[in-house]
């Protein structure tokens, strides 16, 4: 075997690139010194120019080509990017499915039962795909974090903090989905 046999396909395409610039640049100084005959000179400028001008439509070609594909790869990458989560919810809705079709004949402690691994269940995928839950109940509040909805005087904790969760938040990898939306404690009045 000779040497290139082994080479990736970038290297081989960098060799052969490299000896058609030095036959072109050996074309044009031939060109460049057979001053003496202007119609060959002016045929080996117009064959280099040809040459020249196939080299950019290759390369415009190829430009164009790529750039498709990185469109496509990006729009499969939109289009689909939601599957392995669409797959996991799937378990979460069967068990709803379940559930309702068991409450006519079930008893409460059952469904509660059911609900309660269901929503495991939902919180166990939701862990998985990087969403996690903001409950700041105790917690300075934060507006970054926490929406306020109202205030009140409370002695269980600091005023400035949240004393109730009216709805929890949601985060993505740590990039806020949801705030949570928070009642505050306002110090209490003096008597």
């Amino acid at each position: 075997m000779n040497g290139q046999a082994d080479r990736p396909d970038k290297e081989l395409t960098e060799v052969v690139g490299d000896e058609e610039a030095t036959e072109a640049s050996e074309r044009q100084e031939e060109a460049v010194t057979d001053l003496d005959d202007p119609e060959a000179s002016l045929a080996a400028l117009e064959a280099k120019a040809n040459e020249n001008w196939e080299r950019y439509l290759r390369a415009a070609a190829e430009v164009e080509n790529v750039r498709k594909r990185a469109m496509r790869d990006v729009e499969n990458a939109h289009k689909f990017a939601l599957e392995r989560f669409g797959k996991e919810l799937l378990s979460v809705r069967d068990s709803l499915e379940m559930g309702l079709s068991a409450a006519d004949n079930a008893s409460v402690e059952s469904l509660l039962e059911g609900s309660t691994a269901t929503l495991k269940l939902l919180e166990k995928t939701m862990h998985h795909f990087g969403i996690e839950v903001v409950n700041p109940e105790g917690e300075p509040f934060d507006p970054e974090l926490h929406e306020a909805i109202s205030m009140q005087p409370s002695e269980d904790v600091e005023p400035g903090s949240v004393a109730i969760v009216v709805q929890k938040g949601y985060s993505l990898n740590g990039r806020l989905l949801r705030p949570a939306m928070v009642v505050v404690a306002e110090e209490t009045a003096a008597e």
